[in-house]
């Protein structure tokens, strides 16, 4: 099937939530630590809150796009997600090498995850949709059970997520207690192979589907959470380790079922909006030139740039955490427009040299 420009430009808009929340965390000295940040500015605050659906995006988008390779190679495919994988991974640990200031060598981000989950895909990928998104409501109770054996903390520190220390030490991490760990994060990439194959059938309409789905599932845990707050008759809800089913935290460190199904639910209905808008359209080849196309073809390699730049540079530079709200979305704004300049000119040489070069020309 024809390249899809659609999960190109939305893995564009992902990674514009990525940087512009990154940034928004790095830049930003709160003049007052004695009032919220959303007191101080509440718009920049909600713009920040957006960069919460990066993260999903991306790994729903890894688990669609394996669908796709898999449907366009079907003579040695396994050994190629195998190579992807390991390599994407091997991105993740530079990351940590290259930002001590945020990562131990063992930490765990969203490149450890996807790779992981490319890497073992030659498994998922042989089973069939329904025991996939079977799989993912296995995964969630699995990770409530991992996380009240564990007895993980309802809110996790920078600190705690690279922390070796403790039992089980990278393992545990990995698995549990990092910032995207397997579990639960591994359910949303087997899902978005779900979706990657409705695509390769021309099923479209099942992406709102399972965006309803997930929307009236997580809803209802919200709800449920609320009421267990307030209501003596769902008083055991309260307790551990049912708090960590129905309980719906804007913060997903550490994730529950409830924060991951919204968090989903708002992934592909900007999905089933991109795909609208891409038929309606008819695409063809000059829409290769699109903004948020060329970013989301450089997607890999903005993530290492500006992390590496703005979290581990800025440092020694003076500038961390040290403007004013204003000054710092005055940042975010000149640099995403300068990462769209560079794509765009980029993408006449096919990204050459790249990370998303190199994972293709290494990886196969």
């Amino acid at each position: 099937m024809p390249r899809l420009l659609s999960l190109d430009a939305l893995r564009g808009v992902a990674v514009v939530l990525m940087m512009e929340q990154h940034l928004g965390v790095w830049l930003w000295h709160v003049s007052d630590p004695t009032r919220s940040g959303v007191a101080q500015a509440p718009f920049y605050m909600a713009l920040n809150a957006l960069g919460g659906l990066a993260a999903p995006t991306f790994i729903t988008l890894a688990g669609a796009g394996t669908s796709l390779l898999v449907a366009s190679r079907p003579a040695g495919v396994d050994a190629v997600l195998v190579r992807r994988g390991l390599l994407l991974m091997g991105f993740g640990y530079l990351l940590n090498w290259l930002t001590p200031s945020w990562f131990s060598w063992g930490s765990w981000f969203v490149l450890h995850l996807m790779g992981l989950a490319i890497a073992t895909a030659p498994l998922w990928r042989r089973l069939p949709s329904a025991v996939l998104l079977a799989l993912e409501l296995v995964i969630f109770a699995i990770t409530v059970a991992a996380q009240h054996m564990l007895r993980t903390p309802s809110l996790l520190t920078n600190d705690f997520m690279r922390d070796l220390g403790r039992p089980g030490g990278a393992l545990r991490i990995a698995l549990v207690e990092g910032q995207f760990p397997v579990l639960p994060w591994l359910g949303v990439f087997l899902a978005g192979m779900v979706v990657g194959r409705w695509l390769v059938a021309d099923r479209p309409e099942r992406v709102g589907q399972l965006c309803r789905g997930c929307l009236a599932v997580g809803f209802t845990l919200m709800v449920v959470g609320l009421a267990a707050s307030e209501l003596p008759a769902l008083a055991v809800l309260r307790e551990a380790p049912w708090w960590r089913v129905v309980s719906v935290r804007t913060s997903f460190y550490p994730a529950g079922p409830g924060i991951v199904l919204l968090l989903q639910a708002g992934v592909l209905l900007m999905l089933s909006v991109a795909l609208h808008i891409e038929r309606s359209k008819q695409a063809g080849p000059g829409d290769q030139r699109g903004v948020l196309v060329c970013l989301g073809r450089a997607s890999l390699t903005l993530l290492l740039v500006h992390v590496v730049l703005f979290r581990e540079i800025s440092r020694p530079l003076g500038a961390w955490q040290a403007f004013s709200w204003p000054v710092s979305l005055a940042i975010i704004t000149g640099w995403i427009f300068l990462c769209v300049v560079l794509t765009r000119a980029w993408q006449r040489s096919g990204y050459r040299f790249g990370a998303e070069w190199l994972l293709r020309r290494l990886g196969g």
